[in-house]
């Protein structure tokens, strides 16, 4: 896009002894020769943030583009993956907290039956859960972020802390919008934006599958190679 300054590629640069693909990370500069960018529209969620499909057509770029070793590709990206976990998480806990309180204010102003429908046990439960699981979901996120600061293995804590964080921002959301009812649905309401922009969080950075395929192998369910 016209805010790219360069893309990060991951691409085959030969083969391992074992004849596995070699795959190595390259820095290629936006506008380079070969390089086309074509912009994907009609997104359900993040329409503020810019994304497009990437060809190459006999690209290229200079052997000092490497970025790291060479080879060492796969690797680069499961340690950004790990980093980028605890960033899906943080914006799980963001978007849920500020769900939460849309709904709680709605709750409190909208009044049915001469009292606000917070009074109302089906309503309050909803929001003493959704609390709840918000504070569960920092605290998971906090631990998993103080091992990476602290210089410690954080890889299954990262994915605890996605998968739990963005599955609490689904549950949140989803209740949000039945106390908002009908409103909820409407795009004037920020509310249906929170239940769209969420979708992409069970997704991004891994799967909700993937991460629990990653703690699974942490905690010793498979043999690891």
């Amino acid at each position: 896009t016209e805010i790219t300054g360069v893309i990060i590629v991951q691409a085959r640069t030969g083969k391992r002894p074992d004849g596995k693909s070699e795959l190595s990370c390259i820095l290629v500069p936006a506008g380079t020769r070969g390089l086309t960018a074509l912009p994907m529209k009609g997104k359900m969620m993040w329409r503020a943030s810019n994304t497009g499909q990437l060809f190459f057509e006999d690209c290229r770029v200079p052997e000092e583009n490497l970025l790291g070793e060479r080879g060492a590709g796969f690797r680069q990206m499961l340690q950004t993956l790990d980093g980028g976990r605890l960033t899906i998480g943080a914006m799980a806990v963001g978007g849920a907290q500020g769900a939460y309180e849309l709904a709680l204010q709605h709750a409190k102003e909208r009044r049915q039956f001469g009292q606000p429908i917070s009074k109302f046990q089906a309503i309050s439960f909803k929001l003493a859960d959704m609390a709840m699981k918000i504070e569960a979901a920092r605290w998971l996120l906090y631990r998993a972020t103080w091992l990476k600061d602290q210089g410690k293995p954080f890889g299954k804590e990262a994915a605890m802390a996605k998968l739990f964080a963005s599955e609490v921002f689904r549950d949140v959301v989803h209740d949000a919008v039945q106390i908002f009812g009908g409103y909820g649905l409407m795009k004037e309401y920020p509310i249906e934006r929170f239940y769209r922009d969420q979708r992409l969080l069970e997704i991004g950075e891994g799967t909700s599958e993937i991460q629990r395929l990653v703690i699974a192998r942490r905690i010793g369910c498979y043999d690891v190679d």
